[in-house]
């Protein structure tokens, strides 16, 4: 299966963990205090530009279109359901602090700020699980090319059961989040797997 491709690779800063941990559900959309948060594309990317594509002579495309006239065999459905899968890994890797399922998803920088985050969990005596309670609802908020960078933007809608247990006890919370994640591929790699680049808050 293709969908286990997806692995998350990204070079964000530790107050992703910020916008990660909300995304276990504190709250669904922005908050005044998220614009102080919020995670940030990778430092030095050059500005969005439209793709030109030489098959159509020249012709300036611009969101999914550029990105499916640089990669033919892109499939949309395909491309939400993995990733999906890969919202619910990380969701449930981040709030259980399995490491092992982590780190192979993660550039060295993330899985850094996800250990910091877990060892002070694991120093709190905290522990927490996820349970969905239906699949996440993903929808493609946004495509486009950045020289050879595909970037899609994808808004996810979940809500979840949260179990934790601490020095004051167990808890147990529903919640709903609403989030937008950022995934990048570079269509001139033979890589086929993408990227997680950015997370923000989003309207429910």
């Amino acid at each position: 299966m293709q969908v286990l491709q997806l692995i998350i690779f990204a070079g964000l800063a530790a107050v992703v963990l910020f916008q990660l941990y909300s995304v276990l559900g504190r709250r669904v959309g922005r908050q005044p205090e998220d614009a102080a948060a919020e995670a940030v594309a990778p430092a030095g990317r050059v500005p969005d530009r439209p793709a030109e594509d030489p098959a159509q002579g020249g012709v300036t495309l611009s969101g999914l279109a550029a990105v499916k006239s640089r990669d033919p065999g892109f499939d949309l459905p395909h491309f939400l359901q993995g990733s999906r899968q890969a919202y619910e890994t990380i969701v449930r890797g981040f709030a259980a602090g399995d490491r092992a399922v982590l780190k192979p998803l993660l550039a060295p920088v993330v899985m850094d700020a996800f250990e910091a985050a877990i060892a002070q969990r694991e120093t709190e005596g905290r522990t927490e699980s996820v349970e969905f309670t239906h699949s996440p609802r993903a929808d493609l908020e946004k495509a486009d090319m950045v020289g050879d960078l595909a970037q899609l933007t994808v808004r996810f809608l979940a809500e979840f059961r949260s179990r934790g247990k601490g020095p004051e006890g167990e808890s147990v919370e529903d919640r709903r989040t609403a989030e937008l994640w950022t995934f990048e591929r570079n269509l001139k790699s033979r890589d086929p797997n993408w990227i997680l680049i950015r997370v923000d808050a989003a309207e429910a």
